[in-house]
């Protein structure tokens, strides 16, 4: 990761208090604590989302009936649970890192429920990209990546001027507008695409996410929400 997002000077302007970007961090946390049990360990091979099986039932056919998975739940409900999954607490910090950064303002810009909607739509849009790209795979997809991949491209078309502070390859503070932070970011998982085509990470959800968020902030933005940060003064480096 070349940029890691520590913070953005970039506040609210129509909501008060960024409640679904905590609520959808909390209930991440959450999941991992109870994934990291006995009991929940094995329940993640339910709750992933698994693209071969996804095909095998046409998406809302049912469950597919596996003895390892102790739970039977419905292959096309995996595409909002598998978002709640991480594995391991660095897929975790990282995802909950850009949602905590961006998630605010994109929730700032449409409001609580539709930002819900919004982040979870997201989710489901890398699902099935994921899913169409590797349609025989038999991995599970786990993680909030799709989704937030979504928050990303809604704040870069919202606020590409906004400057973000960052910790540069890992050790640089830097506070560089967001269009570069974010941008690379965007770049970089088509790049990966090309360049390491693999189930073992997600890189078309991180696109299919993307997509999906670029096309909803249009439609989901309050009346009056500027985009790319028209009328907005970007503030001195």
């Amino acid at each position: 990761m070349v940029f890691i997002p520590l913070s953005d000077d970039n506040p609210l302007r129509s909501v008060r208090f960024q409640w679904i970007t905590i609520g959808l961090i909390a209930a991440n946390v959450i999941v991992f604590l109870l994934e990291n049990t006995p009991d929940g360990q094995a329940a993640m091979a339910s709750f992933a989302l698994i693209p071969s099986e996804l095909f095998h039932v046409r998406i809302w056919g049912g469950a597919v009936l596996a003895p390892d998975q102790p739970y039977q739940v419905p292959e096309g409900a995996t595409l909002i649970t598998y978002q709640f999954l991480h594995s391991d607490i660095l897929h975790l910090l990282s995802n909950m890192l850009f949602l905590w950064v961006f998630g605010d303002n994109v929730e700032d810009a449409m409001g609580h429920f539709k930002f819900l909607a919004f982040y979870l739509l997201c989710g489901i849009a890398g699902g099935l990209a994921h899913s169409f790209a590797l349609p025989d795979s038999r991995l599970p997809l786990i993680g909030a990546s799709g989704a937030v991949a979504g928050v990303i491209a809604a704040y870069l078309i919202l606020h590409p001027r906004v400057r973000v502070w960052v910790l540069a390859f890992r050790f640089i503070p830097l506070r560089i507008a967001a269009a570069w932070v974010l941008g690379v970011w965007v770049v970089t998982q088509f790049i990966m695409i090309v360049l390491a085509p693999s189930d073992q990470v997600a890189w078309w959800a991180h696109v299919g996410g993307m997509i999906a968020g670029a096309i909803l902030v249009l439609f989901l933005r309050r009346p009056g929400v500027p985009l790319f940060d028209r009328g907005h003064q970007a503030s001195p480096s």
